[in-house]
């Protein structure tokens, strides 16, 4: 009882300090949301060729094109699929899911999923409302473990199981979800494969029959956003005579358009090479489809394709041929794109270019984690979480009611903190304490990571990356937690708040 005491005046003591002396000053800003993040030690000044993908890479789009993708696609099941006319009612909702969520085809389940394949609970949604967690760990067997490796491939994609990765998924994800809410809510069966094969389909409708394209055409001041950074991102780069390449699955014209929007009609001259309807992650594993040559006005010539030449579109043909007709290898190579697997997993593991991923979502939750209110929340975490670790010997029952008051509050905590970043689905980076899976793969398919290209520009063409050796559990004697108990004392705690 001598120790319950004692971590009870821990406790008291660690409160008081908590509001507001116990984050060092400045602490609250050490993250820019303008900055590249490393997971490699990269060099730039070793970089000789920069490459780009087109979508969410050098055009940054409005979230007001989800609106337009959910509600178009939404009239096609309506009427082409012949859904119920009632769907109309339901509207796009922004900031309902997250990207990198999993989506359970026949359980009709959209989740969150950590790092080593467990469910995060109070994350799962059939429809728009949550799936309590009993029910989900009953439909898995009695855990929360998903054996990804039987129900998805590398891509993310497989009878079972699906990953959406891509940002266009979003107004996809809370289509599947208004679509069985409005089943489950009027008592209509359906078949869960066939469901989700409607929608994927309608989806892609959208985007194959170009009519995403048409809009964004019309009103490119209204859908791309910051143009004028892109073109000093590329601008700066030829300058310092670097070569650019361009690959992305979207067709010239539309590039070529949105291109002279935010660069200018002589865009291409800042290009070597340009290739269009590249069908990636196809692009990067299949041999088979040639190069055909575009010309200006973007129809298919016939000449076979000996060499790549600068200024000259390109449609379609493979990675393979692309490498040996320019001879650009390995790490003198940087290509930039939003999609972790198809623009970059294949890349890194099979070529060993060096890969930047551009991660929108990081401006906001950067801007989130930099609060008060996060910084307070998760250093509170930390210190319940630790008090519970030195506190679990005592099996008194006062000492086991204490345990249990603590790990309640230190739940309602984690809720807390995952709804900062979304309600229903919280931070794309993490669960409760583990990476996301989407993380894991951001860490293992990217060099570098930041929230758009226009992060360059805030970096020397020679810098070098550094990534920050994080510790591993047995290596890290500085966990706040131990800070906040009182455990471990650091006198260098303030020049630590410096260190990113």
């Amino acid at each position: 009882m001598k120790l319950l005491k004692k971590f009870e005046f821990d406790r008291i003591f660690t409160v008081s300090l908590f509001f507001p002396d116990l984050l060092p000053p400045g602490v609250c800003n050490l993250l820019n949301p303008a900055a590249i993040y490393a997971n490699n030690e990269i060099s730039l000044g070793d970089v000789e060729i920069y490459g780009f993908d087109y979508d969410y890479t050098l055009a940054q789009y409005s979230n007001l094109l989800h609106s337009m993708i959910f509600n178009t696609a939404r009239d096609i099941l309506i009427e082409q699929y012949k859904y119920p006319e009632g769907l109309g009612k339901y509207d796009y909702i922004p900031g309902f899911a997250i990207r990198g969520l999993h989506y359970d085809v026949k359980k009709s389940l959209l989740m969150k999923i950590d790092a080593f394949h467990y469910v995060q609970l109070g994350t799962a949604y059939r429809g728009l409302r949550p799936v309590p967690d009993e029910e989900v760990i009953e439909l898995y067997g009695g855990t929360q473990h998903i054996p990804l490796y039987q129900m998805s491939d590398f891509y993310g994609k497989g009878p079972s199981l699906k990953q959406f990765m891509d940002i266009f998924s979003l107004p996809e994800m809370t289509l599947l979800s208004s679509v069985i809410d409005y089943f489950l809510a009027h008592g209509i069966e359906f078949d869960q494969i066939h469901l989700y094969k409607d929608i994927s389909d309608a989806i892609k409708d959208v985007h194959v029959k170009g009519m995403m394209y048409q809009w964004i055409e019309k009103d490119m001041e209204k859908y791309i956003l910051h143009g004028d950074e892109t073109y000093a991102v590329l601008n700066r780069l030829v300058n310092h005579n670097k070569k650019l390449f361009l690959i992305t699955n979207s067709p010239f014209s539309f590039v070529d358009k949105g291109m002279k929007h935010m660069v200018g009609k002589n865009w291409r001259d800042l290009f070597d090479m340009v290739i269009v309807q590249a069908d990636k992650p196809n692009f990067f594993t299949d041999r088979r489809k040639p190069f055909r040559k575009l010309d200006d006005k973007g129809s298919l010539q016939w000449d076979k394709i000996s060499q790549l030449e600068k200024g000259k579109i390109y449609k379609e043909g493979n990675l393979f041929d692309f490498l040996r007709l320019t001879g650009w290898r390995g790490s003198k190579v940087l290509y930039f794109g939003d999609h972790l697997y198809s623009d970059l997993a294949d890349l890194m593991l099979r070529h060993g270019w060096r890969t930047g991923a551009i991660v929108p979502e990081l401006e906001t939750e950067i801007r989130i984690i930099n609060t008060e209110q996060y910084m307070h929340s998760l250093t509170w975490q930390q210190a319940l979480t630790g008090l519970l670790e030195r506190m679990q010997m005592h099996q008194d029952a006062e000492s086991k009611q204490v345990l249990l008051e603590w790990m309640q509050e230190r739940q309602e905590i984690r809720s807390l903190t995952k709804n900062l970043f979304n309600p229903q689905f919280g931070s794309i980076f993490r669960t409760f304490h583990n990476p996301t899976y989407f993380s894991r793969r951001l860490v293992r398919f990217s060099d570098i990571y930041m929230a758009s290209i226009s992060c360059l520009l805030n970096y020397d063409v020679n810098f070098t990356f550094y990534p920050r050796r994080t510790p591993l559990q047995h290596e890290a004697p500085l966990w706040m937690d131990q800070l906040c108990t009182g455990c471990m004392k650091t006198p260098f705690l303030e020049e630590m708040v410096h260190i990113r």
